[in-house]
């Protein structure tokens, strides 16, 4: 009884520091924040962060996760003890683990815009973050295992320090948006300096089980500043400007990269056939319009035919009729030069290659390029192998133009693909997984 009388005592205790707090002006209780940071610059050898990509780590994550969000009330107990969202099937996201002496111990995914949007889409707008240009990633699924919650940010910091790292270097992510718990999103807007979207509050946040939420962003390229401004002359440990921007963590294992892609697809079809219909029923409980969409992400290659969800109506016309949406996404240096019959320059441009065929590419370019005139097309398809530049060379043409809110996008044909060209876009339709891509 008396222990019970103690922890009743201690509960009351911190409920009334937690409201005395809340009724300090804001700019104080951000300095507070500020000052409880402790990010440890030499974590232990015992520390490992990657891309969690086998059945074992991704369960891990995966049961993590499910407790986390039980014990936060964020969704109802599965049998399987795992929360898998149809979000974790998608090429377009991507799930890293912290791992502590081999076992995981920490998760967060990140998961950007693929072919079901974002899940707080759905009640927050992003109409102000698209405005701005570059691609966006929805910050989620963030838990740690009970045991290393209360190690003063030891495995959230480097957890969040890879993910921004990953985002800015890996994933072609300019912005960042999350959908928190109101009585969390203090914690980023003072240490991390997101921002609130339009919307305040969601009382009924269907993706976290009815719990209220708040949306906020972060736009990368301006974080660097932001950041710098705030942590301004304080020590190494005190200092997330210098944590995330100027650090070096030797326990991050970033992937291993052939080509010039920006994502890192794990799931091969024994994965999505385990986590999304045989342990957890996902698949089986999507209606036509979302497993069409799935099947245009994975139809081409016949090994995952027989794990993806059928139709209602027992055939494939639908996932055939919707655009094939392509597994790898990229991003490769390439540059335009035009020359006229007598060898003088009429033009050269910088472009950056988004999107690939067997004969063709989508490119971004910041100036007018003329149509259907040939050109000399250099492009950078990856890194260096054997001390030899893996670079494409091709003739190509601009053949149509469109202009939106974030720049202008060019189509251009290629005629004559050369090897290195060819060899690029075979590797990319025929790879299923990332570790494929760097054999």
């Amino acid at each position: 009884m008396s222990q019970i009388r103690r922890s009743s005592l201690r509960k009351r205790f911190h409920q009334g520091l937690r409201r005395m707090f809340s009724r300090l002006p804001k700019g104080l209780r951000f300095a507070v924040y500020r000052r409880m940071v402790d990010c440890d610059p030499a974590p232990s050898s015992r520390l490992e962060l990657k891309v969690a990509d086998t059945q074992e780590e991704l369960d891990a994550c995966f049961r993590i996760l499910h407790d986390a969000y039980v014990g936060s009330g964020f969704m109802k107990p599965d049998p399987s003890g795992l929360r898998v969202t149809i979000y974790h099937a998608l090429p377009t996201t991507t799930t890293l683990c912290a791992k502590y002496d081999g076992a995981v111990v920490g998760t967060i995914s990140m998961v950007r815009e693929g072919v079901f949007g974002f899940p707080l889409q759905s009640v927050f707008d992003l109409e102000d973050v698209r405005a701005k240009g570059g691609k966006i990633a929805e910050i989620s699924a963030l838990a740690v295992a009970p045991a290393f919650r209360k190690t003063g940010g030891a495995i959230l910091f480097p957890l969040m320090k890879f993910m921004h790292q990953y985002c800015t270097q890996y994933f072609d992510t300019r912005h960042l948006v999350i959908a928190v718990n109101p009585d969390k999103i203090e914690l980023y807007e003072a240490l991390l300096f997101f921002k609130r979207l339009k919307e305040q509050t969601v009382d009924n946040y269907d993706f976290a089980n009815g719990a209220p939420a708040v949306g906020a962003t972060l736009d990368l390229e301006e974080a660097d500043e932001t950041f710098e401004r705030a942590y301004r002359g304080r020590r190494d440990r005190k200092n997330l400007h210098h944590y995330f921007f100027g650090q070096d963590l030797a326990n991050i294992k970033l992937p291993q990269r052939r080509y010039h892609t920006t994502n890192d697809p794990v799931m091969t079809p024994e994965l999505l056939d385990h986590f999304f219909n045989k342990v957890v029923q996902v698949f089986p409980t999507l209606n036509d319009v979302k497993k069409a969409l799935l099947w245009s992400v994975y139809r081409d290659d016949a090994q995952f035919r027989s794990v993806l969800p059928m139709l209602s109506g027992g055939g494939e016309d639908l996932g055939r009729a919707l655009r094939q949406y392509p597994r790898y996404s990229i991003r490769c240096p390439g540059h335009l030069d035009i020359r006229a019959a007598n060898d003088s320059q009429l033009g050269s441009f910088d472009l950056e290659v988004i999107e690939v065929s067997a004969h063709g590419f989508q490119a971004e370019c910041d100036l007018d390029l003329p149509l259907q005139v040939d050109g000399s097309v250099k492009i950078e398809l990856g890194a260096q192998q054997d001390g030899v530049k893996n670079t494409a060379h091709v003739m190509a043409r601009a053949v149509r133009r469109k202009d939106t809110e974030r720049g202008s996008y060019y189509g251009f044909r290629i005629d004559e693909p050369d090897r290195a060209w060819r060899s690029f876009v075979s590797t990319l339709e025929m790879a299923t997984t990332t570790k494929d891509l760097a054999a």
